[in-house]
């Protein structure tokens, strides 16, 4: 029987779970991950306003491990050997036959200061965290910014900060308190959001300036400290900071001998296949793969990574070589709380639509379905 083990219970994981059990019955699949829960990260920029709980976001997995015929074993992992066929946790040796890799991107906590900071896609407590402190503020300061990794232009996740901060902006207003707050976006990109394209860049600097959103940008950062964002280019007042910085491999990538991006990323084929490595694949964040820079970070892109990566696992133990690749693609909404803007774009060209209801709502009916193959 086909042994084939899954690191991480994300967006890749799970996804890479569906696409075995689809294509072989039979297999045997363990996933490796601290929890058996899906946080699902696009429903964070609700949490402030109250319009998402935990209840929305954190989605146990026991019933769907179930269904899938999935061991989970509730661990981290903290390394491999034997190229790839034995899984290093603290509780012990898992042992494969193929590996997938879907245990994400780890943030880049090394700017002076960025414990001053909150990081949004941490997760559930970081999302209260923010509505905690914005609900105990009578007005103030607050910046919102993100920057990448300059060694892997792809690995940064700046949609979410965009989505904050015009939520944050709408929530204010519908409170009644806009007017005691200032608002100031920074990124050390001159073109914030550039991987979207021109036509969104456009219209996220068009909003920004529609709602009075002041913006810092083209200044590399210096440091936070606990009221001040500083920059090459200057320095502003700051209450609240939240700031996505770029990201790179996981810790435990360091205690293997699997090839590596410049960036720190494992290093794939457009197979999902990682270099130099056995029957061992990669899928979602961990991943560096060939295409465009605007390649995204995002949980459609590791959705369509995961599945290559799966079914070229299983082709791989039938002794087929991998043929199977993934759409580059970008798909996104970014969600102010009462409207959206949609936005694609893939190798051929792109679409951005402007803001209205009706995108919004989509993204709400899109969570609610995506969630209940989990649920």
């Amino acid at each position: 029987m086909k042994k084939i083990t899954i690191i991480g219970s994300g967006f890749a994981g799970l996804t890479a779970v569906k696409t075995l059990r689809k294509k072989d019955k039979q297999c045997e699949i363990t996933l490796i991950s601290p929890q058996a829960e899906l946080v699902y990260m696009p429903s964070l920029i609700w949490v402030p306003s109250g319009a998402a709980s935990k209840k929305d976001i954190v989605v146990p997995l026991d019933n769907f491990f179930q269904r899938m015929k999935v061991h989970h074993v509730a661990s981290e992992v903290t390394g491999i050997e034997a190229g790839g066929r034995k899984v290093i946790t603290p509780i012990g040796l898992y042992e494969n036959d193929a590996l997938i890799i879907a245990s994400g991107g780890r943030f880049i906590k090394k700017l002076p200061g960025i414990e001053h900071s909150i990081t949004p896609c941490e997760g559930l407590i970081a999302a209260e965290a923010i509505r905690d402190r914005l609900k105990a503020m009578d007005g103030g300061n607050i910046a919102i910014g993100f920057s990448g990794n300059p060694k892997e232009p792809s690995a940064m996740r700046g949609g979410p900060m965009f989505e904050f901060l015009f939520g944050i902006d709408t929530q204010l207003r519908a409170e009644g308190r806009r007017d005691k707050f200032n608002l100031t976006f920074f990124s050390p990109a001159q073109k914030p959001g550039a991987r979207l394209g021109k036509k969104a860049v456009k219209g996220l600097l068009d909003e920004m300036k529609k709602r009075n959103i002041t913006t810092h940008l083209g200044h590399k950062m210096k440091q936070f400290t606990a009221d001040k964002v500083v920059t090459e280019g200057g320095e502003f007042a700051a209450d609240l900071i939240l700031f996505m910085p770029g990201m790179t491999g996981n810790t435990w990538f360091d205690n293997t001998d699997l090839t590596r991006s410049e960036g720190g990323l494992l290093k794939a084929s457009k197979f999902c296949e990682v270099d130099d490595a056995d029957k061992v694949f990669v899928a979602g964040d961990s991943g560096s793969y060939p295409g465009p820079d605007w390649m995204p970070k995002q949980a459609h892109m590791a959705d369509l990574q995961a599945e290559a990566a799966a079914k070229n696992a299983l082709d791989s133990l039938d002794g087929k070589t991998a043929s199977h690749t993934f759409k580059i693609e970008l798909i996104c909404i970014v969600d102010s709380n009462n409207k959206g803007m949609y936005v694609s774009r893939t190798l051929k060209g792109g679409l951005v639509l402007p803001n209205c209801r009706l995108m919004h709502f989509a993204k709400k009916v899109f969570g609610w379905w995506y969630l209940r193959q989990y649920r």
